[in-house]
């Protein structure tokens, strides 16, 4: 991997978390929920757009550029930790139920996301 793809990528994973942040905010208002739906929609169009990108391949955008986008654009739009952190909190303030379904939610529709983004791009 060369600097440059580094650098990018790194520029990228900036640009993801900020895609992060104003999703979150768009779905949310602004407030918190008691389920963080933002976050969810982030992770479930993070894994169909990751399926996409896998599935068309690196011939498709070349090995470099599918890295960037891949682990840097994808990876800072996504975010594992938020999940967690956002269901332990819900299991903690007594609201069992809703941690879990937030940590299943995520975990379900991410892989069928990806999965159907694979799908979708071996049409191509």
């Amino acid at each position: 991997m060369s600097v440059w793809t580094l650098l990018g990528a790194a520029l990228a994973g900036g640009v993801g978390a900020g895609l992060r942040y104003l999703v979150d905010v768009l779905v949310d208002g602004g407030k918190a929920r008691r389920f963080p739906l933002g976050i969810l929609v982030v992770n479930v169009t993070g894994s169909f757009a990751l399926g996409i990108l896998t599935g068309l391949g690196v011939g498709f955008v070349g090995s470099e550029a599918a890295w960037i986008l891949g682990v840097g654009l994808l990876g800072g739009y996504t975010t594992f930790s938020t999940v967690s952190l956002e269901s332990v909190l819900n299991l903690r303030r007594g609201y069992a139920r809703r941690g879990w379904m937030n940590a299943g939610a995520n975990l379900v529709l991410g892989v069928v996301a990806a999965a159907v983004g694979l799908a979708l791009a071996a049409r191509f």
